[in-house]
């Protein structure tokens, strides 16, 4: 198979990097994500796993993927797949506003870790594992220093937008 690439946006900021998808490792949520695409939405900064930036989606996939490629400590440049009830998220400690997850009984939750030290434990939950389905190749520097401001300065207006390349 020919290699396939996306490119990950924060749109407000103009700054995007590009990733590879990692369709020998991940191939059935590669496949869920490449046919949805291009996708975006709200940006988030984790709360949890420290050095993450994600947007929340309703599901696009026929069914869900399976637990592919999985880890619970991404790294700098892994993009991973979440998938959520609409109850999961849907407390106010979360903070999302209600368009979030309104009348999505399943919640997908595409994510870009861009620093290291990250470990997939929710106070509530327990361990959540991701699906590694990419991996930035091009623009990390940028993308990183991006996502500190987006910590700082605040996310909203930004939209994180996962595109063809």
């Amino acid at each position: 198979m020919t290699d396939r690439f996306v490119t990950v946006s924060l749109d407000k900021r103009g700054v995007h990097c590009t990733a590879k998808l990692l369709d020998d490792r991940a191939p059935v949520t590669c496949a869920a994500v490449w046919e949805a695409l291009p996708l975006g939405s709200d940006v988030y900064h984790a709360k949890y796993a420290r050095n993450e930036i994600y947007a929340l989606f309703p599901a696009f996939a026929a069914e869900e993927p399976p637990l592919e490629n999985p880890t619970v400590t991404p790294i700098p440049g892994d993009l991973c797949y979440f998938t959520f009830s609409d109850t999961e998220l849907g407390t106010a400690s979360y903070g999302y506003d209600e368009k979030a997850t309104a009348g999505r009984r399943t919640v997908v939750d595409l994510a870009l870790f861009y620093e290291r030290n990250n470990l997939l434990i929710n106070g509530d939950m327990g361990w959540i594992p991701g699906i590694v389905w990419g991996s930035i190749v091009d623009g990390l520097d940028r993308m990183a220093d991006a996502c500190q401001d987006l910590w700082r300065a605040g996310a909203i207006g930004e939209t994180l937008s996962f595109r063809r390349a």
